[in-house]
């Protein structure tokens, strides 16, 4: 609290005492009383009324500070009225119920939108579970009907399959731990699965797949790891250049693997790579393609920080590799060796 404009406040309480002590100076006079007694009684005056003012705002100023300081230590400071003691001032209590009514319409509002994001999250989960019985359906007549057309269906369907299951993971992303199931998984069988799942999309845009020989393994949620590399192989097809290639392989250092996911694409501008894990973020490629979201790098990273996996993206102009990093658990390890 700022003394100045403390002082500023007490403005009127001043004036009336220095308007009492103009007059008491005059009674004082008229009455016949001599000039020292009325300057010591003006000067007790003066003195009483400051140290009421330094004490006053001493004691305001320890209070306020102390509010102050437990209001910044509140994650949700809107329930700030539940920790201060009622006020014993008369004005002090005024407030302190209107911050009562404010935190209980605050808390019926979160309350409220909390159930409508429960109620939406629901109806989306529901919906995306629904569509993949039909998206099912429509992949398997195409498999058992090949002509021409069936294969250009076929690899959209991979891409609504993406996007559906890019949907899910985002409606889920607050309570994704509940889905978690950390078991050992083969590094090479999580890629080979990956390159499945998008053999279709791969085949129409003639991608070209090495997949060098990998012998790792890693505790992690394969499901996971695979919706992972799904993301990656598709940003690697999006902004593919000529003559398309994805190269998989994997490095052991000291206590880390890593998996490698490397293209020749047209690459990540400079000035774009710190910010490709924004939400919403197309950057200069974005621009060009159209169908650009922002919104799998998003998911890759808000998911890779959950589940402990390093995300690292390179690239030098031309090409992209994307590194994703595992801790070796050395305790199971030696457990199962």
């Amino acid at each position: 609290m700022n003394g100045k404009k403390y002082l500023m406040n007490k403005l009127p309480i001043i004036l009336v005492n220095l308007l009492g002590m103009i007059f008491l100076a005059v009674f004082l006079t008229v009455s016949g009383n001599e000039g020292d007694s009325i300057v010591f009684i003006l000067l007790i005056w003066v003195l009483v009324l400051s140290c009421y003012l330094a004490v006053s705002y001493y004691v305001r100023k320890k209070y306020l500070d102390k509010l102050l300081a437990m209001t910044e230590q509140l994650e949700e400071r809107y329930l700030i009225a539940e920790i201060v003691e009622k006020p014993e001032r008369a004005d002090d209590a005024i407030f302190f119920e209107i911050m009562k009514m404010a935190e209980k319409s605050m808390l019926e509002r979160i309350a409220e939108i909390e159930k409508e994001r429960r109620e939406y999250k629901e109806y989306i989960e529901q919906w995306i579970h629904e569509v993949k019985t039909p998206l099912a359906a429509m992949k398997l007549l195409g498999e058992n009907n090949r002509f021409d057309f069936t294969r250009e269906l076929l690899a959209q369907l991979e891409h609504v399959n993406h996007y559906t299951e890019q949907a899910l993971y985002y409606a889920r992303s607050e309570h994704t731990e509940k889905d978690y199931i950390i078991r050992e998984t083969d590094l090479a069988n999580a890629v080979h699965n990956a390159i499945a799942d998008n053999k279709y999309l791969l085949r129409q845009n003639g991608v070209a797949i090495i997949v060098d020989e990998m012998e790792e393994h890693v505790y992690t949620d394969d499901k996971w790891l695979r919706f992972i590399l799904n993301q990656l192989i598709g940003n690697a097809v999006k902004y593919r250049g000529s003559k398309p290639l994805i190269h998989f392989y994997s490095v052991k250092n000291g206590d880390m693997v890593s998996l490698m996911a490397e293209d020749n694409g047209i690459g990540i501008a400079g000035s774009d790579l710190s910010r490709i894990y924004d939400k919403g973020f197309t950057g200069n490629n974005g621009r060009t393609v159209q169908s650009s979201t922002g919104i799998g790098l998003y998911l890759c990273k808000k998911l890779c920080d959950k589940l402990g996996i390093g995300l690292e993206a390179v690239s030098e102009g031309e090409g992209t590799t994307v590194i994703l990093s595992f801790h070796i658990n050395d305790f199971v390890a030696k457990v199962q060796g």
